[in-house]
């Protein structure tokens, strides 16, 4: 996957070069998204998010899932990708983020659903899951929008900075997904 075009939305996926943007981007958002996302105390400066996207090309380059810009009108609004790819069960993880400014429009739905099409599509995937903190309801109705099943809670399933969420585990199966 290098790029996946939804109209006003493109999804091309992480380069280097797109790192000053994401680490302005998540500056911009840090206190916004420090309330869900673990990762943030990781990411001080330019250069950690460069080592980011570094190991999400490797990741691709290993075949195992890749990261993803999320251009809306030409600006970097956010990021998705796959966190693993499973070969053998032929199953993956979809996780995405989105500036606050831009939620609420549809953005992450139209990723997300683009996304379903290329995992079923052309890696030929069977499953797909969506994990969110049960308490994270902006989150959580992106995979019911989606057709996504609820399948179980994951109890104390992520740490945050000082404390532990318990996560909801949404699947999809390529038989249920509607195209």
């Amino acid at each position: 996957m290098d790029v996946i075009n939804i109209g006003a939305i493109k999804l091309i996926r992480l380069e280097v070069g797109h790192s000053t943007d994401l680490f302005k981007l998540t500056e911009k958002n840090r206190s916004y998204l420090r309330e869900w996302l673990p990762w943030l105390d990781n990411i001080q400066e330019e250069r950690d998010t460069a080592e980011f996207i570094i190991t999400s090309i490797e990741q691709y380059t290993n075949n195992n899932g890749f990261q993803a810009g999320i251009w809306f009108e030409g600006e970097l609004v956010g990021v998705i990708g796959l966190h693993y790819i499973n070969w053998l069960n032929r199953s993956t993880e979809i996780g995405y983020w989105l500036d606050e400014d831009y939620q609420g429009k549809g953005i992450i739905t139209q990723a997300c659903s683009a996304l379903i099409g290329y995992i079923f599509l052309a890696l030929k995937l069977n499953r797909i899951e969506i994990r969110c903190a049960t308490q994270n309801f902006k989150s959580r109705a992106i995979p019911e929008r989606l057709g996504f099943k609820e399948e179980g809670i994951c109890r104390d399933g992520e740490w945050l900075y000082d404390k532990f969420v318990d996560s909801v585990i949404y699947g999809l199966l390529v038989r249920e997904a509607k195209f």
